[in-house]
């Protein structure tokens, strides 16, 4: 691939810092706002956020209106009940608070107002005629990136699989990334959005639609989960730290967003589907098997993913040309190295468990591969997987 080819690159206005959440109403009004549905859930709800941001609305004279009926997988059910909502509240702007379970509903919400029909008639890429009702995100948790991204994961409920639908349209007005929102969240759910961030960084690092624009925000967002995390966990009150999760976090969003993702995704969204299994540990779970099965089709991009790791120490060298490390290592130890570091991660983080003791038997795993081809996903994952290799990462993650 000629890494100058032309590229696209969308992204939200975004402010970052310390009391971004604040400025939701200065937003909402600056884009026209007079009434607002703000998209919840109950776990934001409770620790405040979403009242919080109700108020810096209300302060602004916009009226508001709240739907805080969204699940950890967001169901297509809830879109459209969402949807209802807006309509018969007379609602003319979005505003979502919490994850990316929120985030994506609200998206889901803008598309059919805006469109009319049902959510899953704009499922795949570029399917949204006509643009959503303005959209300021608030995220409170340091994972999903929605707040950045072209993407919206909904849960087609008749099907038991998660869809994608991918869309321009589907970028958010502002994000607000405020890393004080994130002080409320409790460590395992800390963990498993930090890794979800980390695994969104790697697909898009090693994605077969990446540009220089892209991994060099992959990189970064790399480099500093790959500390930043773990200093979170040892110290969940650390400011510092959990700004330098939200900024890896939007890094992460922003690359892949544009670069797309891989097959950690594509098998990740099967298991959310079929058995409403939570997306961060599901991918927490699957990154070392797949990076372990991808490296030979893109050996150099996975070198700089374990150099940006700190994986050279321990390579015996610095990770610079000549020194030994990531650079210099022959393949399969750079690949076995990453391997082990990214399996010292989630077992840091209390992931130390396999599929199977999620609920998932080997008698499933040929069906969740069958999902997992279709996912668009997997059109940028840097080897070509057929559905036979998909059930083997499935049985190596049990």
């Amino acid at each position: 691939m000629n890494d100058y080819e032309l590229r696209k690159f969308v992204a939200p206005e975004f402010v970052f810092g310390y009391g971004a959440a604040g400025l939701a109403g200065r937003h909402a009004r600056n884009l026209g706002a007079s009434r607002c549905l703000v998209v919840s859930d109950q776990g934001v709800a409770a620790a405040g956020h979403t009242e919080a941001v109700v108020r810096t609305l209300r302060d602004e004279g916009i009226a508001c209106a709240t739907f805080l009926g969204v699940s950890e997988n967001p169901r297509d059910t809830e879109v459209m009940q969402g949807s209802e909502v807006f309509r018969a509240e007379g609602c003319d702007a979005i505003v979502a608070v919490g994850g990316g379970s929120p985030m994506d509903c609200a998206k889901g919400i803008g598309i059919v107002v805006a469109n009319g029909g049902h959510i899953l008639d704009y499922e795949g890429v570029d399917a949204i005629p006509k643009p959503m009702p303005p959209l300021v995100c608030v995220p409170t948790t340091a994972g999903s990136s929605a707040d950045v991204s072209q993407f919206a994961i909904i849960r087609d409920t008749p099907r038991k699989v998660k869809i994608a639908i991918v869309s321009k349209a589907n970028v958010p007005d502002v994000a607000l990334v405020d890393p004080l929102t994130t002080l409320t969240k409790p460590r395992d759910l800390t963990a498993a959005t930090g890794l979800d961030a980390l695994t969104h960084a790697v697909e898009a690092y090693a994605s077969n639609a990446h540009s220089p624009v892209t991994d060099m925000f992959a990189l970064e967002a790399i480099r500093g989960i790959g500390t930043a995390l773990f200093d979170v966990l040892d110290d969940l009150h650390d400011r510092d730290a959990r700004a330098r999760m939200a900024l890896g976090s939007m890094n992460a969003g922003l690359a892949f967003s544009n670069a797309i993702l891989g097959a950690v995704h594509a098998l990740s969204h099967s298991l959310g589907g079929l058995l409403d299994l939570p997306h961060g540990e599901c991918n927490a779970l699957l990154l070392p098997f797949v990076v372990r099965r991808n490296f030979t089709a893109a050996p150099q991009r996975y070198r700089r993913v374990a150099e940006a790791l700190g994986v050279a120490k321990a390579l015996g060298g610095d990770g610079t040309p000549g020194a030994g490390g990531p650079l210099a290592a022959p393949d399969d130890e750079v690949r076995d190295a990453l391997f082990a570091r990214l399996g010292d991660m989630r077992r840091r983080a209390g992931f130390d468990k396999g599929l199977a003791q999620y609920g998932v038997t080997r008698g499933q795993l040929a069906e969740l591969a069958r999902l997992a081809l279709d996912d668009p996903c997997l059109s940028t994952n840097p080897a070509p997987l057929d559905a036979r290799e998909l059930e083997a990462l499935y049985a190596e993650a049990l």
